[in-house]
Parts: structure tokens; sequence; C-alpha cells
């Protein structure tokens, strides 16, 4: 197979900024490879992630989202809301597998599980 997995690409009217709160976030080295128009964060464990200026958000329900696991929902949540993440919801499928979905300070939403 000839394609690469690079990044996942959010669109945002700042870049820049949305960029260091993933890194902030995840980890990940910041590279604006046109500042204030499109910024990359690397990361040595999985795909990047891309930033893009657009004028306008998309509108309506995320398409895409990222999933992350974690040892300790809890501890990382908290982690993540003191970083200015909003929470959105909490799910689960009976006992066997729960999740809380979050927002990115620009309304991008992730989700983390138990790992």
């Amino acid at each position: 197979m000839a394609l690469k997995f690079e990044n996942i690409t959010f669109d945002s009217t700042d870049p820049d900024s949305l960029a260091q709160w993933w890194a902030d976030a995840v980890g990940g080295e910041v590279h604006p490879v046109a500042p204030g128009e499109f910024v990359i964060l690397a990361r040595s464990d999985g795909p990047g992630l891309a930033f893009q200026k657009v004028d306008d958000p998309t509108p309506g329900k995320n398409k895409l989202h990222i999933d992350f696991t974690a040892p300790d929902v809890e501890v990382e949540v908290k982690r993540l809301t003191d970083l200015g993440a909003q929470e959105t919801g909490r799910h689960s499928f009976g006992d066997a597998f729960r999740w809380v979905v979050l927002a990115d300070p620009a309304g991008n939403a992730f989700c983390v599980a138990e790992a």
C-alpha cells in the first residue's frame, strides 16, 4: 500500500492556539508550517494533528472525532478540563465499556475511554 497515515486535520479560526492546546493535552511538538494558517502537531506515538485556518467553522456535529484511552479516566478528564476542555457527556455499554465525551476550546469533540 502506498498510503501513509500522516495527520488528522482540524478546521480552526485560530490554528496556532488550538495546536498549542492539543500539544498541552496530548504531547508532541508544534510545527507552524505556515504560522496562522497551517500548523502541525507532530507526535511519535500516532498520527500527527494538523490545524488549518478557515474563515467559518464547520457548523453542526463533528463527523469525525478522536478516541483516547487512559488507565484512569477520571484523572485524565480532570486534567483535560483543567486545560480548558469542556465535558459534554458520559456514556456506557452496561458495565463493559464507558467513555466521556469532551470538547476542545474550539468545540471539537473527542472521547476518553477506559484503557
